[in-house]
């Protein structure tokens, strides 16, 4: 997989984004966990929201899953690929949403993990990026 990964903020603008059909024709909502609502732009609001009660700036962390050309990867492939940077940035128990895109009959997916753990209300920081990118 090509794994491109950023912190970010603007959490509305992101889920606008993900949704939007305008560059992709096909886009799905995959999974929503770990937040009150089940739909993306809900979910990114909360995390908007809780994110406000601290100083973050850039409380979500955003990657974006591609396989190579000559790959046509599963929704397996990328579920297995999204767990195991997971597992090595510390983002297994973080609110966490999932969108796939199909462009010229290519998939590709993202996923968004908020970093604010609310309990402490305070940011994680996201271990092994360089690791988990491969770098």
């Amino acid at each position: 997989m090509i794994l491109k990964a950023k912190e970010r903020g603007n959490a509305p603008q992101l889920g606008r984004y993900l949704l939007a059909m305008r560059d992709n024709e096909h886009v799905e909502l995959h999974e929503v966990r770990g937040f009150i609502s089940d739909d993306l732009v809900g979910a990114f609001g909360e995390a908007d929201a809780i994110a406000k009660g601290t100083r973050c700036e850039k409380y979500l962390f955003s990657m974006s899953f591609n396989p190579p050309e000559d790959v046509n990867a599963s929704i397996e492939d990328f579920e297995d690929a999204i767990r195991k940077v997971e597992e090595k940035m510390g983002l297994e128990n973080q609110p966490r949403a999932i969108v796939f895109h199909e462009k010229d009959g290519r998939r590709h997916a993202h996923a968004v993990w908020s970093r604010i753990d609310s309990e402490r209300m305070r940011a994680l920081n996201a271990r092994g990026s360089r690791e988990a990118l491969g770098g």
